[in-house]
């Protein structure tokens, strides 16, 4: 008993974690007098409840409390009680329908949103800008006097933000809707004060330069647009003077000492999604870069993932890819423009139906390129000796061979190997070694890369030579296709490349030979059985297939036939 009394006044983890519980335990007293109340009938008509139904009231009672770590019984007095109106006001802002801080009220918010309700009474105490008053509010209640501080703080808060949107709508209406002067004065204005400070040098300079002599001005400014001026031009060919057209315009540019040099330059290309054909490697093309204008060889490529050009021999039909050309050193990120032709005949304009071929901008610029172009070489089994094997027609020498010693070779039944050593006959054949034995009829592929070397090809478009009225019907270098067209050449078609009819042989497998130890081992229905034959059904004897067949005569048959 001293235990459940000790268990009553100590606290209970289980009790402060789970509110309270039942002890499982119960005295003897309690369970005596439990069982005689469940049998114990009021009248013979009513009947006490049961300890079990009073703990589900009481489970239905605590789902609708409040959680706590700490639970009160009802029995004792330490919960406020909420029915009483003090109480209420206590937490009465804290709930949707009390009142809340100017910061806080949408509905004093919506209202700050109307710049033109500045003066309204809503807002309190204000300030007109334009005349410089204040103006305050008279209309104070009872309940603004007793919460006369947070008031104050919720009134200026309002203050504050209204006289910030005046100030920002009369600093709008000062930029854009001033009729007088619509230059921006804003944060962003930096454009423009840069602009009119140039505007008052020159105006400064012309007012200080008018009254020098034109000869020391130009000296001093320099020459001004609009005038005349003349320029002296060294180097030049002969035709240029000779073929001059004075109604032809000449646009004139200048360069920088950088821009004077040829090198190789790497530019990122796409083709034009309006040109017709796809551009092809090794294809003269014209670029206009920067002030020039030029025909050169690109070759295209694209950038793998271990940063190696693979080269291609046609663009992609609508991605980027990467272009190597001969010409002038150009900055980086200069825009360029590639053209197939410059004439402008008609007939090869209607042909072409677009004339820009591509666009695309400088990457690099470099004295040296590394364009790498895939190489698949080819060869097949001479002799066999288990993983080793001979292997002919992949290289044509001996020095061949010695370049691509220790590489990589790899079979089309997918067997890998290694290039060992040359042999001395064939020319060419060298020792492979494998990972399993091969077969006479595999094919041995090799793997590899060789370097493209870019063609230093540059050729400045010269139209200005040609004589007058054929400014533009310059023609560069045409392309492989062109020259074919025009001189009717037709190149016989390769057999390997066309489609034909695959006639396969059938396999023919060598009879199955099983050893005579293995025989032993086998069950009789899996032993082989040797054939027999005989003469009479297989073949005929070898005397009557020699004799020669006699015609008798009708007298010796009868006689034959008595006999």
């Amino acid at each position: 008993m001293a235990y459940f009394e000790r268990q009553r006044t100590t606290k209970n983890i289980m009790k402060l974690v789970y509110n309270e519980f039942e002890i499982g335990n119960k005295t003897k007293e309690q369970e005596e007098s439990g069982g005689e109340s469940d049998a114990e009938e009021i009248g013979g008509i009513f009947k006490k409840v049961t300890i079990t139904q009073k703990k589900k009231h009481k489970e239905k009672e605590q789902l609708d409390l409040d959680e706590c770590s700490f639970f009160y019984s009802l029995d004792k007095p330490k919960l406020r009680d909420w029915l009483n109106e003090a109480n209420k006001q206590l937490i009465i802002n804290s709930f949707v329908t009390g009142k809340r801080s100017a910061d806080e009220d949408a509905a004093e918010l919506l209202k700050l949103d109307d710049a033109s309700d500045g003066d309204d009474e809503m807002y309190g105490d204000f300030e007109d800008l334009e005349t410089g008053e204040k103006h305050a509010s008279d209309q104070k209640t009872d309940e603004n006097k007793e919460e006369l501080g947070s008031k104050r703080k919720s009134e200026s808060t309002k203050s504050e933000i209204l006289n910030k949107k005046l100030r920002l709508k009369a600093k709008f209406d000062a930029e854009y809707d001033n009729p007088d002067d619509h230059r921006i004065k804003g944060d962003h204005s930096y454009y423009e004060n840069l602009k009119a400070e140039a505007l008052k040098q020159s105006e400064l300079n012309k007012s200080v330069f008018e009254s020098l002599d034109e000869g020391l001005r130009i000296e001093v400014e320099g020459f001004r647009p609009g005038l005349y001026v003349r320029m002296l031009f060294k180097n030049m060919p002969s035709e240029f003077v000779t073929n001059f057209d004075s109604s032809y315009p000449l646009l004139i540019g200048a360069l920088n000492m950088a821009e004077q040099n040829i090198g190789f330059v790497s530019c990122k290309v796409k083709k034009h999604r309006w040109y017709k054909k796809i551009l092809k490697t090794n294809d003269p093309l014209i670029i206009s870069l920067g002030w020039r204008r030029f025909q050169t060889l690109p070759i295209y490529s694209k950038i793998e993932d271990d940063l190696k050009c693979r080269y291609l021999k046609y663009t992609p039909q609508h991605v980027t890819c990467n272009m190597h050309f001969y010409g002038p050193i150009t900055p980086q990120n200069t825009g360029f423009l590639a053209l197939q032709t410059v004439n402008n005949n008609s007939n090869e304009i209607k042909k072409l139906g677009f004339r820009v071929a591509a666009t695309g901008s400088v990457n690099e610029i470099n004295k040296s390129t590394q364009i790498m172009k895939k190489l698949k070489l080819v060869g097949t089994p001479l002799k066999i000796y288990k993983k080793t094997a001979f292997i002919k027609d992949m290289f044509t020498s001996t020095l061949e061979v010695a370049k691509f010693e220790g590489a990589r070779v790899k079979t089309v039944s997918g067997i890998r190997g290694q290039i060992k050593k040359a042999l001395n006959k064939p020319e060419g054949a060298f020792r492979a070694t494998f990972e399993d034995k091969i077969l006479m009829s595999d094919i041995v592929f090799c793997r590899t890369w060789f370097k493209v070397d870019v063609t230093r090809f540059y050729a400045p478009v010269v139209n200005l030579l040609l004589p007058i009225g054929n400014k533009n019907a310059w023609e560069g270098m045409k392309t492989k296709g062109q020259l074919k067209r025009e001189r009717n050449i037709i190149n016989d078609a390769n057999l390997d490349s066309m489609y034909t009819d695959i006639v396969r042989q059938p396999k023919v497998f060598k009879p199955l030979v099983i050893p005579k130890e293995l025989q032993k081992g086998l069950p009789y229905k899996l032993k082989p059985k040797a054939k027999t034959t005989t003469l009479t059904k297989n073949r005929k004897p070898t005397i009557l297939t020699n004799r020669i067949a006699v015609v008798k005569s009708p007298h010796e048959q009868n006689v034959s036939n008595v006999m």
